[in-house]
C-alpha cells in the first residue's frame, strides 16, 4: 500500500499537481512531527502516539497554521486516513476522494468497530476509486449513490533488470536444477501461503520446484515449514525493498499469488513487467487482469485440487510456451498495467471532481 501511494504521489507531482502528504506514522517508527518542503508539495509527518484523537486534532491545527487553497482531500489506506478524510474534507469545504486498495476494505467491512468508519467515508465521498472491479461493484452495492471508478495499479516504464540483476539470477538458478517458484511480499493469512504449500506437497510435482520465499511470513507458515522440514527445496529471504527484489524476480520461472482475497498486488504488476508468468487465484484484481493460459495458470481461491493442477501445468510446460506466456505478461504491463495510463486516470478523476490535493496517508505496517 505504501508503495502504491508513493508511486501515485510522485507521478501526480510530475504532472504538475500540488500534493501535500499528511502521513500518519506509527509511534514505533520514532518519527517526530515534521513539515518538509518537497518538490510539488509538502510532507507532514504526524505520529499517532497513544492518543489518535490528539494526533488528528494536532494535524488539523498544523494544516491551519500554514493554510493552502486545497481543492481535494484524498484518503488513502488504513482506518485513520479513512476516518480523518471525511472530517478534513468537510472542514476544508472540498470534495473527498477515497482510494480503496485491499486490506483497508476487507479488514473493515465485517468489523463491528471499523465498519461505521468505512461506511461514513464511502457515503461522504465524491468519488471512490478501487483497484479491483470486484471492490468497485461491492462498494456500489453498499452505497449506490456514491460514484465509483476502477483504476488498476500501474508500473513505471523504467522497471527493468540491470546486467547485475541478471547475473545474480543466473547464479541462483545454477545452484539448483529445478524450476524456481517465487512467493513474495507480506505472507499473511489472506495471501494463502500455507494453502500453496499444501497444494504443492500434494501435487505430485513438488520435486520439480525450488521454492523461493521472500518477505514477512505469518506464524502459521513458519510453523508449517518447520513441521515439514526437508520435504520441499526452499530458500527463504527477509522482507526486501522492491528494487532489492529485482534479481529474485529474474530468478523465478513462476510467481505464485494464491490469495483467498486481495486487491491488485504490486508483486503481480512487477512480475508481469519483468515477464514472469504467475500461478494465481482467480479473485479480485487478479481476475481483472490475468488470463488463464496466457499470463497465468489460474485456480479458484481455496481450491487445492485446482491449485495442484496449476502447479502440474507449470511443471510440464514446454520452454517455448513459457516464453510465450512471459511475453504476454510484458504486453499486459505495457497496456492495462501501464504506469502512465494509471496517472492519466487519476488526473482525470481529480479534474472531473478541481487541482491542489491533500493526501491523507497511512503506510502499511
Amino acid at each position: 500500500m505504501a508503495q502504491s501511494c508513493d508511486r501515485i504521489v510522485r507521478g501526480l507531482r510530475r504532472r504538475g499537481v500540488l500534493v501535500d502528504v499528511l502521513h500518519f506514522v506509527p509511534t514505533a517508527r520514532g518519527r517526530a512531527w515534521t513539515i518538509e518542503e518537497q518538490a510539488g508539495g509538502r510532507y507532514l509527518a504526524c505520529p499517532i502516539e497513544d492518543d489518535p484523537a490528539h494526533a488528528l486534532n494536532r494535524a488539523w491545527t498544523t494544516l491551519q497554521a500554514r493554510p493552502v487553497d486545497y481543492t481535494h482531500v484524498v484518503a488513502f489506506g488504513g482506518s485513520r486516513p479513512i476516518m480523518a478524510g471525511p472530517v478534513l474534507a468537510a472542514w476544508l469545504g472540498v470534495p473527498l476522494i477515497t482510494l480503496i486498495r485491499g486490506n483497508d476494505f476487507d479488514a473493515a467491512v465485517f468489523s463491528t468497530r471499523r465498519r461505521p468508519i468505512l461506511d461514513e467515508a464511502l457515503h461522504r465521498s465524491t468519488l471512490v476509486i478501487a483497484n479491483s472491479r470486484s471492490k468497485v461493484e461491492r462498494i456500489a452495492a453498499m452505497h449506490p449513490a456514491t460514484p465509483t471508478r476502477w483504476i488498476p495499479n500501474g508500473i513505471e516504464r523504467d522497471w527493468t533488470l540491470a546486467p547485475s540483476d541478471l547475473a545474480q539470477a543466473a547464479e541462483f538458478r545454477a545452484s539448483h536444477d529445478r524450476l524456481t517458484l517465487g512467493l513474495f511480499g507480506q505472507l499473511k493469512a489472506k495471501k494463502g501461503g500455507v494453502f500453496l504449500l499444501d497444494a504443492l506437497t500434494r501435487s505430485g510435482v513438488a520435486d520439480r520446484f525450488h521454492l523461493l520465499l521472500a518477505g514477512w511470513m505469518a506464524p502459521d507458515m513458519e510453523a508449517w515449514l518447520a513441521d515439514h522440514d526437508g520435504e520441499l527445496e526452499v530458500t527463504t529471504l527477509p522482507f526486501l525493498d522492491r528494487y532489492e527484489l529485482l534479481p529474485w524476480y529474474a530468478a523465478c520461472d513462476w510467481l505464485a499469488i494464491p490469495s483467498f482475497y486481495d486487491g491488485l498486488p504490486n508483486v503481480l504488476v512487477e512480475a508481469a513487467a519483468l515477464g514472469v508468468p504467475m500461478l494465481a487465484s482467480r479473485v479480485d484484481g487478479m481476475a481483472d487482469v490475468l488470463t488463464d493460459g496466457e499470463t497465468a495458470f489460474l485456480f479458484e481461491p481455496g481450491d487445492e485440487a485446482r491449485a495442484a493442477w496449476a502447479l502440474q501445468r507449470a511443471a510440464r510446460l514446454e520452454p517455448a510456451e513459457h516464453d510465450r506466456m512471459a511475453e504476454a505478461c510484458r504486453q499486459l504491463a505495457r497496456t492495462t498495467l501501464d504506469g502512465d495510463a494509471e496517472l492519466d486516470a487519476y488526473v482525470d478523476a481529480l479534474t472531473h471532481t478541481k487541482l491542489n490535493v491533500l493526501d491523507v496517508y497511512l503506510p502499511a505496517t
